[in-house]
Protein backbone atom coordinates (compact mmCIF):
# COMPACT_ATOMS: atom_id res chain seq x y z
CA UNK A 1 0.00 0.00 0.00
CA UNK A 2 1.69 3.59 -0.67
CA UNK A 3 0.84 4.77 2.68
CA UNK A 4 2.96 4.32 6.00
CA UNK A 5 1.71 4.89 9.92
CA UNK A 6 3.94 6.51 12.48
CA UNK A 7 3.67 5.84 16.23
CA UNK A 8 5.72 8.07 17.34
CA UNK A 9 4.07 11.29 16.27
CA UNK A 10 0.92 11.60 18.74
CA UNK A 11 -0.73 9.24 21.68
CA UNK A 12 -4.50 10.50 20.94
CA UNK A 13 -4.29 10.44 17.22
CA UNK A 14 -2.54 8.39 13.77
CA UNK A 15 -0.31 9.72 11.84
CA UNK A 16 0.77 8.63 8.03
CA UNK A 17 2.37 9.78 5.06
CA UNK A 18 0.65 8.62 1.86
CA UNK A 19 2.08 9.16 -2.00
CA UNK A 20 1.25 8.06 -5.48
CA UNK A 21 2.92 9.85 -8.47
CA UNK A 22 -0.16 11.70 -9.39
CA UNK A 23 -1.94 13.89 -7.08
CA UNK A 24 -5.15 11.55 -8.14
CA UNK A 25 -3.29 8.61 -6.43
CA UNK A 26 -2.27 10.53 -3.37
CA UNK A 27 -5.78 11.31 -2.55
CA UNK A 28 -6.89 7.12 -2.78
CA UNK A 29 -3.66 6.63 -1.42
CA UNK A 30 -4.58 8.84 1.36
CA UNK A 31 -7.99 8.19 1.58
CA UNK A 32 -7.30 4.24 2.03
CA UNK A 33 -5.20 5.08 4.87
CA UNK A 34 -7.85 6.82 6.59
CA UNK A 35 -10.25 3.99 6.11
CA UNK A 36 -7.58 1.36 7.39
CA UNK A 37 -7.32 3.32 10.32
CA UNK A 38 -10.84 2.41 11.22
CA UNK A 39 -11.30 -1.01 9.68
CA UNK A 40 -8.76 -3.72 9.79
CA UNK A 41 -9.26 -5.26 6.27
CA UNK A 42 -10.33 -3.18 3.54
CA UNK A 43 -11.05 -5.80 1.20
CA UNK A 44 -14.34 -6.91 3.50
CA UNK A 45 -15.71 -3.57 2.72
CA UNK A 46 -18.70 -4.24 -0.17
CA UNK A 47 -19.58 -2.21 -3.35
CA UNK A 48 -23.33 -1.78 -2.43
CA UNK A 49 -23.65 2.08 -2.32
CA UNK A 50 -21.56 4.19 -4.58
CA UNK A 51 -20.95 8.27 -3.99
CA UNK A 52 -19.72 10.98 -6.01
CA UNK A 53 -17.92 13.27 -3.91
CA UNK A 54 -16.82 16.93 -5.63
CA UNK A 55 -14.79 19.40 -3.27
CA UNK A 56 -13.12 23.30 -4.67
CA UNK A 57 -10.97 25.19 -2.89
CA UNK A 58 -8.31 27.81 -3.80
CA UNK A 59 -5.47 25.21 -2.55
CA UNK A 60 -4.61 22.28 -3.05
CA UNK A 61 -4.10 20.86 0.62
CA UNK A 62 -7.73 21.82 1.13
CA UNK A 63 -8.97 19.45 -1.95
CA UNK A 64 -7.68 16.96 0.45
CA UNK A 65 -8.48 17.73 3.97
CA UNK A 66 -11.57 18.78 3.08
CA UNK A 67 -12.11 15.40 0.42
CA UNK A 68 -10.95 13.01 3.94
CA UNK A 69 -13.59 15.34 5.79
CA UNK A 70 -16.30 14.16 4.00
CA UNK A 71 -15.56 10.30 3.95
CA UNK A 72 -15.63 10.26 7.77
CA UNK A 73 -18.98 12.23 7.32
CA UNK A 74 -20.49 9.32 5.72
CA UNK A 75 -19.07 7.46 8.29
CA UNK A 76 -20.46 9.46 11.17
CA UNK A 77 -23.97 10.66 9.23
CA UNK A 78 -24.62 7.64 7.22
CA UNK A 79 -22.69 4.44 9.37
CA UNK A 80 -21.32 4.29 5.72
CA UNK A 81 -17.74 3.18 4.78
CA UNK A 82 -17.03 4.26 1.56
CA UNK A 83 -13.06 3.82 -0.84
CA UNK A 84 -12.67 5.60 -3.83
CA UNK A 85 -12.42 3.98 -6.90
CA UNK A 86 -11.72 6.95 -9.18
CA UNK A 87 -10.14 10.94 -8.91
CA UNK A 88 -10.15 13.23 -10.95
CA UNK A 89 -8.74 16.99 -10.71
CA UNK A 90 -8.51 20.18 -12.13
CA UNK A 91 -8.23 23.79 -11.84
CA UNK A 92 -11.13 25.96 -13.11
CA UNK A 93 -12.89 29.36 -12.72
CA UNK A 94 -9.86 29.89 -10.67
CA UNK A 95 -10.73 26.69 -8.07
CA UNK A 96 -8.69 23.15 -7.74
CA UNK A 97 -11.60 20.51 -7.79
CA UNK A 98 -11.18 17.31 -6.88
CA UNK A 99 -14.51 14.47 -8.32
CA UNK A 100 -14.30 11.01 -6.73
CA UNK A 101 -16.41 7.86 -7.57
CA UNK A 102 -16.46 5.81 -4.39
CA UNK A 103 -18.13 2.53 -3.61
CA UNK A 104 -18.69 0.97 0.03
CA UNK A 105 -21.53 -0.43 2.33
CA UNK A 106 -22.43 0.11 5.80
CA UNK A 107 -21.20 -0.86 8.85
CA UNK A 108 -21.56 -4.29 9.27
CA UNK A 109 -20.16 -5.28 12.81
CA UNK A 110 -20.10 -9.06 12.31
CA UNK A 111 -18.20 -8.21 8.96
CA UNK A 112 -16.07 -5.27 9.29
CA UNK A 113 -13.70 -5.30 12.46
CA UNK A 114 -13.45 -1.44 13.44
CA UNK A 115 -10.44 -0.23 14.81
CA UNK A 116 -10.57 2.78 16.12
CA UNK A 117 -13.08 5.54 15.25
CA UNK A 118 -11.50 8.05 13.34
CA UNK A 119 -13.71 11.81 14.34
CA UNK A 120 -11.36 14.42 12.01
CA UNK A 121 -8.60 15.20 10.30
CA UNK A 122 -6.34 17.84 11.68
CA UNK A 123 -4.60 20.85 10.33
CA UNK A 124 -1.67 19.95 12.57
CA UNK A 125 1.41 19.13 10.00
CA UNK A 126 -0.94 18.43 7.75
CA UNK A 127 0.82 19.42 4.30
CA UNK A 128 0.66 17.98 0.87
CA UNK A 129 3.57 18.41 -1.69
CA UNK A 130 4.56 17.92 -5.36
CA UNK A 131 8.41 16.26 -5.12
CA UNK A 132 10.57 14.26 -7.53
CA UNK A 133 8.66 11.20 -6.48
CA UNK A 134 5.49 12.56 -6.83
CA UNK A 135 3.13 13.47 -4.68
CA UNK A 136 2.99 12.96 -0.64
CA UNK A 137 0.96 14.07 2.51
CA UNK A 138 1.51 13.76 6.05
CA UNK A 139 -1.33 13.63 8.13
CA UNK A 140 -2.69 13.43 11.36
CA UNK A 141 -6.14 11.98 12.11
CA UNK A 142 -8.10 12.53 15.33
CA UNK A 143 -9.29 9.52 17.01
Amino acid sequence: MPFEFFDEIATADVAFEAWGETIEEMFISAAEATMNVMVADLEKIERREKREIEIRSDAIDMLLFNLLQEIIFFKDAEQLLLRIEDANTGYENGLYFVKTTCWGEQIDPGRHQLIVDVKAVTLHRFKVEHTPRGWETFIILDI
